[in-house]
């Protein structure tokens, strides 16, 4: 069980103000994390940040734009600050914007590149220098069976989301490559369905791509709240001290058939 216990480590989690964020959170601090909650959105982290408190946890409530250099710099320095250390970073936060690249604007496409891609790039780039110097890290970026499945039907075509979440893979690859002998694993995680904000009214509000997706996975269903954080908490402990540049799909068998 000492594999797994995540008792006098900190952790980061980004986009930690709802959704698999939000529960990744609230997973961590069950394993004895101690748990910074970056996002946009103060008013939620602080409520989550409160939950965790009163279940006997310890929660940080940071507002952080990961798309802005300055916001992440100075958000990375107060977690330091206030924990002492950062041993594990989950990049979590992430935008996912429908059209096809007929259909989208420029702006739109930036704004999906800035959210998921660079803000893995401007979170690591703050975090992997004192993980090295420390020579101990633990890094999970959340991309997307999306990363290596489109879909045909035209009214949910993302493609930004496509090209965005498989730069998750690439850039996870090249970093695990690179800091592995700083004793630093990076791994990514490709999650199928799961009911967020992100996709409540979009994806699970349009009944016909429901019925085909329920038809078409083995599992036969999307996934349930919590289905994510074992995968997670796997990740972030010693129990994965040899794993390092993997994508692990958490999808009930869709990417395989």
């Amino acid at each position: 069980m000492d594999l797994f216990n995540l008792r006098g480590k900190s952790v980061i989690v980004t986009g930690a103000s709802s959704g698999l964020g939000a529960d990744a959170a609230r997973a961590y601090a069950a394993y004895g994390a101690d748990v910074a909650l970056l996002a946009r959105r103060r008013e939620k982290l602080e409520t989550l940040a409160r939950e965790i408190t009163h279940a006997g946890g310890r929660a940080l409530a940071v507002t952080c734009d990961v798309s802005d250099e300055a916001s992440v710099r100075q958000a990375v320095e107060r977690v330091i600050a206030g924990f002492g250390k950062v041993d594990v970073l989950l990049n979590d936060a992430g935008v996912a914007i429908p059209g096809s690249v007929e259909e989208l604007t420029t702006d739109q496409w930036d704004r999906a590149m800035a959210i998921n891609v660079r803000g893995i790039y401007l979170m690591c780039r703050f975090v992997v220098p004192h993980m090295r110097e420390r020579r101990y890290g633990k890094i999970i970026n959340i991309a997307s069976v999306n990363a290596v499945l489109g879909d045909k039907n035209p009214t949910l075509a993302r493609h930004s989301y496509n090209a965005s979440k498989a730069a998750v893979r690439g850039i996870t690859i090249g970093m695990a490559a690179s800091y592995a002998a700083d004793n630093i694993t990076v791994n990514s995680i490709g999650p199928g369905l799961f009911e967020s904000e992100m996709t409540e009214d979009t994806l699970f509000a349009h009944d016909e791509f429901m019925r085909m997706y329920n038809y078409i996975s083995p599992a036969s269903r999307p996934a349930r709240r919590g289905e994510l954080n074992g995968t997670i908490i796997y990740l972030s402990t010693d129990a994965s001290s040899y794993v390092t540049g993997q994508h692990i799909l958490v999808d009930g068998g869709l990417s395989i058939v």
